[in-house]
């Protein structure tokens, strides 16, 4: 399956971490993991303002609406499975499942707005600096070490997803 042609334009953002902080283990899969390149990178130019773009997350927070089905730690290769989260639900009820030890979960266990910043979105629409949240975000599970399943099957799907909702910007939210 084919990611859809579309509008919607995906605006990563980007965290660092020294590696000096990391566990020993970590460290040497790190060292060892066999890191993909994707070159040219697909890149959509927006073809409106911001303030009248539709805008949705897509978390790597391994959230999931309470009830719902967790994130498994048991995939091998990591759990390449998306949940959907409603605009409209209290993103401090969200449940975090995400399954590595090779970050502190202390900000998203603080405040789920680290992982998902559906409130600081709102805040945005409110001021009026984009145009609309969009219905439905999506969160995946980081640490996904074997991404083929993930690249093939599941990011097709949540920009299937996207194009329905008419999103114009997809943030990308990192942990």
């Amino acid at each position: 399956m084919e990611i859809p042609h579309s509008s919607f334009a995906v605006l990563p953002s980007v965290a660092m971490v020294e590696t000096s902080t990391l566990s020993d283990g970590l460290q040497d899969f790190l060292k060892t993991y066999p890191w993909r390149r994707i070159d040219p990178v697909p890149v959509a130019s927006l073809e409106k303002p911001i303030s009248e773009c539709n805008v949705a997350l897509v978390s790597s927070a391994g959230f999931v609406v309470p009830g719902e089905e967790p994130f498994s730690g048991s995939v091998r290769g990591g759990d390449f499975s998306f949940r959907v989260i409603p605009d409209s639900i209290d993103v401090q009820s969200l449940e975090e499942h995400h399954s590595s030890d090779s970050f502190s979960h202390a900000g998203v266990e603080a405040d789920r707005n680290m992982g998902l910043p559906l409130d600081r979105l709102h805040e945005l629409a409110a001021a009026g600096e984009i145009g609309s949240v969009a219905p439905r975000h999506f969160s995946v599970m980081g640490s996904i070490t074997a991404p083929n399943r993930f690249v093939k099957r599941t990011l097709p799907m949540i920009a299937n997803l996207l194009v329905e909702d008419h999103v114009d910007i997809a943030l990308m939210v990192p942990v």
